[in-house]
């Protein structure tokens, strides 16, 4: 029988094969990207997971250029392990966000929110910064890949924030066997190393987290925004509602709180208000897209958990102590090091 020492070294070393390739795509020791929180993913955050061998991941959300040139500095003197920026399709100075990074060296260029068109592609791959793109089907994943994506993001509708109506297991399965040419990292749910070990011997090249970094001792989420996440169940992690078709609410997945059971009433108020002639449809959908305007930041940074937008993914019942970034890490890799000991010593 094997002993244990030699039990161990196998289990790391099938560990450190089943996850190669997204190391080396990524360059850092382990392969897990953080996820892109708005207000959350920010320097501190960015720079503490890629110090303690992961790879952090600048969310610039609505930041203008100058800023981001900011953030990507303060980063860089808080570390000189690679990171990557997450630019929003949609942001009307794409162009110059993606430049910004271009100048600044930035080594991996990640474009959500939305599908990029082939010039935004064309140009971030023109200042040689590796391309990761989301997508939230397999018809568009092989777009994605002939358009130039040098990897993937399969992001499921357990993830909190902005998110698709597919859960992670079933889109891993729809894209993971067929997307071989270029890396695939998992995202959505992901809150243990078994979960994460999973999708790596699916053919993973490696995993993104973004609730259990959320509520770290370096992020600078206001400290009721990490209790919050503490209290929080899987079930808590809910989806905003639409109530008529007419009047299309992007899908956001919070914690559910004061805000969120206004919304419905205030969406049955704003129609009604229409249907009286009171406001177009232009103008009604316009105060129903607004009642979230800047609901995320008075959650993060002024701690209103119950008025502010408290996003989350379903793993937040997973999130059971602030703790370092390290030892959330840490914790992971010894739960996939534990799993493929089992297996050896069955």
């Amino acid at each position: 029988m094997d002993s244990t020492a030699t039990i161990e070294m196998d289990a790391r070393s099938q560990l450190d094969r089943l996850w190669a390739r997204g190391r080396e795509f990524l360059g850092c020791d382990v392969a897990i990207m953080g996820g892109a929180m708005t207000w959350v993913s920010e320097r501190n955050l960015v720079s503490a997971i890629s110090e303690a061998g992961a790879f952090g991941v600048i969310a610039c959300g609505a930041m203008e250029p100058d800023r981001l040139a900011l953030e990507i500095a303060g980063t860089r003197a808080l570390t000189d392990r690679p990171f990557g920026v997450n630019l929003i399709t949609m942001h009307p100075k794409l162009d110059a966000l993606i430049d910004v990074c271009g100048e600044m060296g930035v080594s991996h260029i990640v474009l959500a929110g939305g599908m990029p068109g082939r010039a935004a592609m064309r140009r971030v791959k023109g200042w040689g910064a590796r391309l990761v793109c989301f997508a939230p089907a397999f018809a568009l994943a092989r777009k994605l890949m002939r358009d130039g994506a040098d990897a993937l993001i399969v992001e499921g509708a357990e993830a909190g924030g902005h998110t698709g109506p597919v859960a992670t297991a079933v889109l891993a399965q729809e894209i993971l066997p067929e997307i071989r040419d270029i890396p695939v990292f998992v995202a959505g749910g992901i809150g243990r190393g078994e979960a994460v070990l999973a999708f790596l011997e699916m053919g993973a090249s490696g995993c993104q987290i973004g609730t259990r970094f959320a509520a770290a001792e370096e992020s600078i989420a206001h400290p009721r925004f990490k209790q919050a996440f503490l209290r929080g169940e899987a079930r808590d992690a809910v989806l905003s509602q639409q109530v008529d078709p007419r009047f299309p609410v992007v899908p956001v997945r919070a914690l559910a709180n004061d805000a969120s059971r206004r919304f419905g009433t205030f969406q049955h108020e704003v129609i009604a208000r229409h249907r009286a002639g009171e406001l177009s449809l232009k103008e009604a959908q316009l105060e129903i897209e607004h009642f979230w305007a800047g609901a995320l930041r008075r959650a993060v940074i002024e701690g209103d958990v119950e008025n502010g937008s408290v996003m989350a993914g379903q793993s937040v019942g997973m999130v059971k102590r602030i703790e370092p970034i390290s030892a959330i890490l840490d914790e992971l890799c010894r739960q996939a090091l534990a799993m493929l000991a089992d297996r050896r010593r069955l």
